[in-house]
């Protein structure tokens, strides 16, 4: 049961509203999981000396070099030797790095990256296709970093 602090405060749920748990609710499912998980993987892979690549759907919202977009997608290295002010944002991921030597300022909404895993063991997380949020691709190019060799490999746990 939910007490009051104070007298001026109102909860933002009440068991004596079921609309304000309605509210709570939509609030709660609105709140996208898929950034937690980016860091997460990210952070696994910093802290177990990994390479993070990221795995983006390219869009007209997001900022990567052209050039390097191979069927509407691109990944990307994210450890800290390639890229500088490295910022995984709710919404957004941006860094500063270099492409065939020239710098470029990345920017990917984060509902555009498709997975992230280690380049050395294949290891990470994709996202689902059934993100109804996630762009579709429509560009096209050449990439400039090799696709690693052993595909992610996840298991269900039930």
């Amino acid at each position: 049961m939910y007490k009051h602090i104070h007298s001026g405060f109102s909860p933002l749920f009440s068991s004596s509203d079921p609309r304000s748990l309605r509210c709570a609710e939509v609030f709660v499912s609105d709140l996208s999981t898929r950034p937690y998980l980016i860091r997460a993987i990210y952070e696994w892979c910093v802290d177990s000396g990994l390479t993070p690549y990221l795995a983006v759907r390219v869009d007209e919202h997001t900022e990567v070099p052209q050039a390097f977009v191979k069927d509407g997608e691109i990944v990307l290295n994210l450890s800290a030797g390639a890229v500088r002010n490295l910022e995984m944002g709710n919404e957004m991921i941006t860094c500063s790095g270099r492409f065939g030597g020239a710098p470029f300022d990345v920017m990917v909404p984060v509902v555009a990256v498709i997975g992230i895993f280690a380049k050395e063991n294949g290891q990470g997380l994709v996202f689902q296709g059934g993100d109804s949020q996630q762009p579709p691709p429509n560009a096209t190019g050449g990439d400039n970093l090799p696709k690693p060799k052993p595909k992610p490999h996840l298991k269900i746990v039930k």
